[in-house]
C-alpha cells in the first residue's frame, strides 16, 4: 500500500471515529478536548460535528490553517504534561469527549506518555463520556468499545468511562 493509500485510511478511520462518538454523546453534556492541533483538521471536523460544544485543544506549537485556530481561552499552548494539570485545575470533570492524535511514531516513547497522560485524562471525564486516541489507551474505569465498521483493528482506539 502506498502512503498515500495508508493516510487516506487513516482519514478515513479518524473521520468515521469522530463522527461515531459525537453520536455517542450527543446527549450528554461536557465539553471536548482536542490533543494535538495539527493542522487543525479534526478540530474544524469536531466544530461541524458538535456545535455550540466548547473546544479545549492542547499542542506544542501552532501550525493550523488561520480558520482551524481556537481562541486563546480555549488553546492551551505548550507541552501537554504541562498544559493538562492547568486545563484540569479550571475544567475539572467536565469532558464528554477527549480526542488524543499525540502520536509520534515511537512506540517506547508513545507508551511513556500514555502511561502519564490516560490517568490525567480519566480525571476529566465524565461517567460515559468518550476517549478517541491514536494509541492504544488502557485505562482503569474505561471500556473499549467497537470501532466503526471499515475501521481496521488497532487503527484507532474508542473507549467509554464507566459511570
Amino acid at each position: 500500500m502506498s502512503r498515500l493509500e495508508s493516510f487516506i485510511r487513516r482519514m478515513t478511520a479518524q473521520r468515521d471515529c469522530l463522527d461515531a462518538a459525537a453520536a455517542l454523546i450527543a446527549d450528554l453534556p461536557g465539553c471536548v478536548l482536542e490533543l494535538g492541533l495539527g493542522n487543525g483538521r479534526t478540530y474544524d471536523h469536531l466544530r461541524d460535528r458538535l456545535p455550540g460544544r466548547e473546544i479545549f485543544v492542547f499542542d506544542r506549537q501552532i501550525g493550523a490553517h488561520p480558520d482551524c485556530i481556537p481562541d486563546a481561552e480555549h488553546f492551551y499552548l505548550g507541552d501537554i504534561l504541562e498544559q493538562l494539570p492547568l486545563a484540569a485545575a479550571r475544567l475539572g470533570r467536565t469532558a464528554a469527549l477527549i480526542h488524543s492524535d499525540i502520536g509520534t511514531g515511537d512506540k517506547a516513547r508513545n507508551a511513556r506518555l500514555v502511561a502519564v497522560l490516560a490517568p490525567m485524562l480519566a480525571d476529566m471525564l465524565v461517567p460515559g463520556g468518550i476517549v478517541i486516541a491514536d494509541q492504544e489507551m488502557p485505562q482503569d474505569g474505561w471500556e473499549p468499545q467497537p470501532l466503526p465498521a471499515g475501521v481496521p483493528a488497532n487503527r484507532y482506539f474508542l473507549y467509554r468511562a464507566r459511570g
